[in-house]
């Protein structure tokens, strides 16, 4: 049974992150998926509080996954902690350029297998230069989803600026950044 884990600050989630979760399921085959909403971003700041953004998660991906609140900061922490069966954890191509930078990247390739979500257009090499720095690039699985033009910050944004987000996230994820009043200046 193969699980697949897709963690992130989702602040907020948008339909790209949902894209990405549902082709994941139709190309890799997965059985499971488990959305990690990482309380404490490690990497990078959050503006909405943990709660906030899981009860946002839980919108975007109702009926797709199962979601959980991760309280570790790094991947491969979570992986050490998790007792998931054969997980494939799930990043975008831009994720995985920056890979070599993870906390114990040969790590993470140890205790899961990695899926890449790859988009026309975006450079192969810049891919297989990541892949030659590995010591298990046999555990990378690349799959394709379609260009999406969303994202966490354009969303933040167009709330602070009183603009429609319909376009960007799913409908019940703008009733609760607009019922929990998120990301308003």
């Amino acid at each position: 049974m193969t699980t697949g884990l897709l963690g992130g600050a989702f602040d907020p989630p948008h339909v790209g992150h949902v894209a990405l979760a549902r082709a994941a399921i139709e190309q890799l085959g997965l059985d499971r998926l488990v959305v990690l909403v990482v309380a404490d971003p490690g990497h990078k700041g959050v503006e909405a509080p943990a709660e906030a953004r899981l009860a946002l998660a839980e919108a975007a991906f109702a009926g797709l996954a199962e979601v959980r609140l991760d309280p570790f900061a790094r991947t491969v922490d979570s992986l050490r902690a998790g007792d998931w069966i054969d997980p494939l954890f799930l990043v975008g191509a831009d994720q995985f350029a920056a890979f070599l930078s993870w906390e114990e990247p040969d790590a993470v390739l140890d205790l899961a297998r990695l899926g890449v979500a790859t988009r026309p257009g975006y450079p192969r090499e810049t891919l297989d230069a990541v892949l030659q720095g590995l010591r298990r690039p046999e555990r990378v699985l690349f799959f394709e989803i379609e260009p999406n033009a969303a994202s966490s910050t354009e969303v933040r944004e167009r709330v602070a600026r009183g603009e429609p987000i319909g376009d960007l996230v799913p409908p019940g994820v703008a009733e609760l950044i607009d019922d929990l009043r998120l990301y308003v200046r």
